[in-house]
C-alpha cells in the first residue's frame, strides 16, 4: 500500500486540522478531533468504527486535498481583483458583512447550505450546517479557538449540490483543493484573515482566568486589533493585553502557517485596514464578485478604507517571516516534496 502523505504531516503536527481528509476519504480511515492527536494506527479504539491508516484504501486522495502538502503562496495579494471597506445592519464582530453574505446566499437559493462554526456560552466551538437564513445567527461573532470545519462536509457533500464554506486559511485552502481534486458541490468559499487560533482550554483555562485575569463568564466578545488581545466583559468594560504575551500559547500548526487573508477564498472578509465597525472586503475571484452582488445594495460601502491594503499586507509580510522558516524547516523532513512556499 501506498504510504500515505498526511500520516508525515500529522506526526510532525503540522497537521491544520482543517478536516478536508476527513470529509473526502472513501474508506472513513481518517478521523479529527479538535487537537488532530497522532493516531496509532495498531490501536483501533482509536478509530470511529475501525477507520485507520491500515484500512486506508491507498488511493492517496487525503494528499491531494492538504494545504501543508499543497503550500502557501509567496504573494497571497496577486489574486486580489477588488479591496473595500463595507458594513451591514447585521450585528456581528464588526461589520457583519460574512453574516448578511451567508444570509443571502441561502435566501436567494444560491447555495443549499454553508458549513461554519458557531460557538457556545462557554466558548468552545460547534460545527454547523446552516441550511435557513436565520441559523446564520448563531454564527455571528469572531471564535478564536478552533474547530475541523471541512470535516463537516461528509454529510452535505451527499445530500446538496451547492455549498458554501466560511473558514479560515487553512479551511479555505483545504476546500478549494476539494474543489479542484475531489468534489464540485462547493460552490462560494468565504474566507476570514486569520493570524492564530487556539485551543479551548488553553485559551479557557489560561488565556482568559491568568494572561486576562478574567472570569470566562464575564467574557461576551474577544478581538484582536491595534497589537492587542482584547476581551469585553458583561460590565462593558474593555481589557488587553500585547499581543506576543499570548500569541506563543496559539496551536502548533498556527507557527508554520503562511497564509494570513485565505488567498484560496473566492472572498475574503475581516476587521483590518478598515475604521472600528467596518469589514474589509478582497474580492479574488471572478465567483467572489458574483456573489458579492448579491448584498451590493445591502450594504454600505468604502472605496478608500483607512488604514487599507498597507496594513493587511504589513500583517500578512509579519506573519510570513515569523512562520515561513518554521514551516520550510519541516518541509526539509519529508519524504516528499511537493510543500514549500510558491
Amino acid at each position: 500500500m501506498a504510504h500515505p502523505k498526511i500520516l508525515e504531516v500529522i506526526e510532525h503536527d503540522v497537521c491544520t486540522a482543517c478536516g478536508a481528509c476527513v470529509s473526502a476519504c472513501p474508506a472513513g480511515a481518517i478521523v479529527m478531533n479538535k487537537r488532530a492527536e497522532v493516531r496509532d494506527p495498531d490501536n483501533l479504539e482509536l478509530y470511529i468504527q475501525g477507520a485507520a491508516p491500515n484500512v486506508c484504501e491507498g488511493c492517496l486522495t487525503c494528499g491531494r486535498l492538504c494545504p501543508v502538502i499543497d503550500g502557501y503562496a509567496e504573494d497571497e495579494f496577486a489574486n486580489v481583483k477588488e479591496f473595500f471597506g463595507a458594513k451591514s445592519t447585521i450585528q456581528g464582530q464588526d461589520g457583519g458583512v460574512t453574516s448578511i453574505l451567508a444570509k443571502a446566499l441561502l435566501e436567494t437559493g444560491t447555495v443549499d447550505c454553508i458549513v461554519g462554526i458557531t460557538k457556545d456560552d462557554k466558548w468552545g466551538t460547534e460545527l454547523i450546517v446552516m441550511t435557513k437564513p436565520e441559523d446564520v445567527d448563531r454564527t455571528t461573532g469572531t471564535k478564536y479557538t478552533y474547530d475541523s470545519v471541512l470535516s463537516a462536509l461528509r454529510e452535505p457533500f451527499e445530500k446538496y449540490d451547492k455549498i458554501g464554506v466560511i473558514g479560515v486559511p487553512c479551511q479555505a485552502h483545504g476546500a478549494r483543493l476539494l474543489v479542484e481534486n475531489n468534489n464540485d458541490k462547493i460552490v462560494v468559499i468565504l474566507g476570514l484573515l486569520c493570524m492564530e487560533s487556539f485551543h479551548h482550554d488553553v485559551m479557557t483555562e489560561k488565556i482568559v482566568p491568568e494572561v486576562m485575569g478574567l472570569n470566562l463568564d464575564d467574557v461576551v466578545k474577544m478581538d484582536f486589533g491595534k497589537g492587542k488581545f482584547w476581551n469585553y466583559t458583561k460590565d462593558g468594560e474593555a481589557h488587553s493585553v500585547k499581543i506576543p504575551e499570548v500569541a506563543h500559547y496559539a496551536r502548533n500548526p498556527c507557527h508554520h502557517c503562511c497564509d494570513y487573508t485565505s488567498v484560496s477564498a473566492d472572498i475574503s472578509l475581516g476587521s483590518v485596514g478598515t475604521p472600528d465597525g467596518w469589514n474589509c472586503v478582497l474580492i479574488r475571484t471572478d465567483v467572489g464578485k458574483q456573489m458579492f452582488e448579491l448584498v451590493k445594495d445591502k450594504v454600505e460601502l468604502m472605496e478608500d478604507p483607512k488604514p487599507g491594503m498597507d496594513l493587511i499586507q504589513k500583517l500578512a509580510k509579519m506573519k510570513h517571516d515569523n512562520n515561513s522558516g518554521h514551516y520550510l524547516e519541516v518541509c526539509e523532513k519529508f519524504t516528499f516534496d511537493e510543500c514549500g512556499i510558491h
